[in-house]
């Protein structure tokens, strides 16, 4: 749940770092407030009935009109160097190639381009029994795209976030998730191995960009990046 306090520090830091023509992938229920000097088309990979189908929970919530149908991952319908920011609040989280989605968003903002990214801070969510995400897994899951770990992640959440104890009903809620492309999250951080992660993918992406902000908003992270 993205509280009124939450939303206000998102505009704050919104009104700070972005501007010019940009995109907001995934907003569902919560697009970011932006300055009057900054305007987005939202982008989402599904239209807002299939999305309500896909997330009953909100059923009561109004959400935001996708302008572009496309993967938030790939950005094939986005050209290389087009936009001034990206906005992908909770999203990275459900990526199973983060390292691969954030090069392309990188590349698909201008040098000096900004990415705003909003992530759960896996202590004060359903994330929290779950094991942390290092860098050598995510190494792997850019390899192949997540294929080798696909499994495993669901049955992680089966297991931990939706606690179903017995090994074949999980396995089943696994496999039943699986089919329906159930979008979970694949990765949990804290701000200490967040931090540890924007250190260790700017090493493997030569410095391609800069981290201008990197704190806690209540229950989530935030962190700002340039593109350099």
């Amino acid at each position: 749940m993205i509280t009124a306090a939450m939303q206000r520090e998102r505009a704050r830091l919104a009104a700070r770092y972005l501007a010019g023509r940009g995109i907001e992938i995934g907003a569902l229920d919560c697009p970011l407030p932006l300055p009057a000097n900054a305007t987005a088309r939202y982008l989402d990979r599904l239209g807002v009935a299939e999305l309500r189908a896909h997330y009953p929970e909100l059923a009561q919530r109004q959400l935001q009109e996708p302008d572009v149908i496309d993967d938030g991952e790939h950005l094939e319908s986005v050209a290389s160097a087009s936009l001034d920011f990206i906005v992908a609040n909770h999203m990275l989280e459900h990526c199973e190639d983060p390292l691969g989605t954030l090069q392309v968003h990188l590349d698909r903002v201008r040098p000096g381009g900004v990415l705003f990214y909003a992530i759960p801070d896996k202590r004060k969510c359903f994330d929290k029994p779950r094991p942390l995400t290092d860098f050598r897994h995510l190494l792997a899951d850019h390899a192949d795209g997540g294929a080798g770990s696909r499994w495993d992640h669901f049955m992680e959440w089966a297991t931990y976030v939706n606690a179903i104890a017995d090994p074949a009903a999980a396995a089943e809620n696994a496999r039943t998730n699986m089919r329906n492309e159930y979008s979970i999250h694949f990765h949990a951080w804290t701000p200490d191995t967040f931090r540890q992660f924007l250190e260790d993918a700017g090493a493997y992406f030569q410095h391609a960009f800069s981290v201008a902000h990197l704190a806690t908003n209540r229950t989530e992270i935030i962190s700002v990046l340039r593109r350099t």
